[in-house]
């Protein structure tokens, strides 16, 4: 099975602090994940000034502030960036980010990004698809808040202004998202009507969500994660922490290891259990050479190192060529 690519999602739960972006992805490299995301913007470029938060963005911080507010102490800059890349290298995991404005895009673009994640919010953002399309790298989309028919047009797009590689990614946008909302079979239901390689973007509560899409054969699987839940700010509480995400980590590569080949047979580990917990065919009382085996003086029992119950019907009628006490398995 091709290994599931696991990115953890930083996005903004470093707070604006250097310190903390680096710890996370001391965190992310430590839980055994492919690649740690973070988000790259500009407020004025992303959001009005007077637009509102999220509910759940009211709920975890500031609620006297605007989401510009909030949003301008978040965004890194390229110099931020170009460390965090390079810290990534030192600690052998991919850095990626997530744009949300043209701008954006271009910075990343040109700071090497070979693969560029699209938001839910930007699937129905035709300039800014395009845009992506444009630096011909590979794409992971997120469908969030979007039906079948956004999906097909945003990939359309994508398609035929120059994007070379494209997954798609179930996903649901509340924070946290009530597992009666999941609907992980819309995943294959993706991958059934588009053809494209799919995965999941997690925004649950727990890990076991994400291993169950790893089960049922996602490709990519993106989870938030944090140094501590109770920090400030408008993901913590519904992001994993460490310990959590490394048991993630480990519970999809577990997955891994178990979907195996899809062919029925025999395996290696037991093999050995074949002799022990099938059955033979034996002598049920004495059976007397030149004596015929019956219904009556043959029955099967363990162990299986002898002939085949199937081959039962062939046996009955037949004439033993040798005496048989009880127990015996019949040769």
């Amino acid at each position: 099975m091709k290994k599931v690519f696991i990115i953890a999602e930083a996005g903004v739960n470093h707070n604006g602090d250097m310190k903390i972006a680096k710890q996370l992805i001391d965190a992310a490299s430590e839980s055994g994940a492919d690649a740690v995301k973070f988000q790259t913007f500009q407020a004025e470029k992303l959001v009005c000034k007077t637009a509102q938060k999220a509910q759940y963005q009211l709920e975890t911080t500031d609620t006297s502030e605007t989401q510009y507010d909030m949003l301008k102490k978040l965004q890194l800059t390229q110099q931020m960036h170009t460390e965090l890349m390079e810290y990534c290298d030192k600690k052998d995991i991919m850095f990626l980010s997530t744009p949300f404005d043209i701008e954006s895009i271009r910075l990343l673009a040109g700071l090497g990004l070979q693969i560029f994640k699209i938001p839910s919010g930007e699937i129905t953002n035709l300039p800014y698809l395009r845009e992506i399309a444009r630096q011909e790298k590979k794409v992971i989309l997120s469908t969030g808040m979007s039906d079948m028919a956004e999906v097909k047009a945003a990939v359309r797009v994508l398609d035929e202004n120059g994007a070379k590689d494209i997954t798609l990614l179930h996903c649901n946008t509340q924070y946290p998202t009530p597992a009666s909302d999941v609907n992980l079979l819309a995943m294959l239901k993706i991958h059934e009507e588009t053809g494209l390689p799919v995965g999941y973007s997690d925004h649950t509560q727990g890990i076991e969500i994400p291993i169950a899409a790893a089960a049922l054969g996602a490709e990519v699987i993106e989870k938030h994660f944090t140094l501590d839940k109770n920090m400030e700010g408008p993901d913590h509480k519904a992001s994993l922490e460490p310990h959590e995400l490394k048991q993630m980590v480990e519970g999809i590569r577990k997955i891994e290891l178990a979907l195996g080949t899809g062919i029925k047979q025999v395996s290696a580990s037991e093999k050995a259990n074949v002799d022990v917990a099938r059955k033979s065919i034996v002598a049920a009382a004495d059976i007397h050479k030149g004596e015929k085996f019956t219904e009556e003086n043959l029955t099967t029992k363990r162990p299986g190192n002898g002939i085949s119950p199937m081959r039962w019907d062939a046996i009955i009628g037949t004439t033993a060529d040798r005496d048989y006490k009880a127990d015996d398995l019949i040769v």
